[in-house]
């Protein structure tokens, strides 16, 4: 019997050491494995960055410019910087009918008119029945509205002034003192 433990403690340690060899090389293989499929993912993977502050604005700057077109400006640009990165203005422009100091938003258009145009804006008047511009309005034309006086009229100017020009006329909503009755009521009498 002493011969038959011999060959039973043999059979363990073979088993054992195989079983141990097993699993270094799983181990090893398990490695490898992994290593090849992280270098095989591909690049587009990786997400891309997600626009931040830091990011570049685009601006189309149009009218009464040196060179109309768009441009690339950085994050925080004022439209004084984006009508300088056009040339800066021609003659006969009327750089006062826009905020300078206003911050840009990406995707806008600024449009910088000549005198002449700037005086025909301001002494137009909404035709009877006209609808009036939210984005090209003065205080007065504005004051036109039903429920609109000097207060509620400054109050979109120095919005479309902060904010950029309205691209959709339910942003009124967001001006302060403008609810949804009075937004209700305004819809249909004017455009942007």
């Amino acid at each position: 019997m002493a011969s038959g433990d011999g060959r039973l403690a043999d059979a363990r340690w073979r088993l054992g050491a195989g079983a141990a060899v097993l699993l270094v090389l799983g181990a090893v293989a398990g490695g490898v494995a992994q290593r090849m499929v992280v270098d095989a993912q591909p690049a587009a993977i990786v997400p891309a960055p997600v626009a931040t502050a830091s990011a570049e604005l685009v601006v189309d700057v149009q009218g009464a410019v040196a060179e109309p077109g768009v441009y690339r400006l950085p994050a925080g640009a004022r439209v004084l910087d984006a009508v300088a990165r056009a040339g800066g203005t021609v003659d006969g422009a009327a750089p006062g009918a826009l905020n300078l100091a206003r911050a840009v938003v990406d995707g806008e258009q600024l449009v910088v008119p000549t005198a002449e145009e700037q005086a025909a804006l301001a002494s137009a008047a909404p035709e009877e029945g006209g609808l009036v511009s939210l984005n090209r309005a003065d205080q007065s034309a504005l004051e036109t509205l039903p429920r609109v006086g000097p207060s509620l009229a400054t109050a979109i100017v120095a919005h479309r002034d902060e904010h950029g020009p309205f691209t959709d006329v339910a942003q009124l909503d967001d001006v302060p003192g403008i609810g949804p009755a009075l937004l209700a009521t305004l819809t249909p009498l004017v455009t942007l």
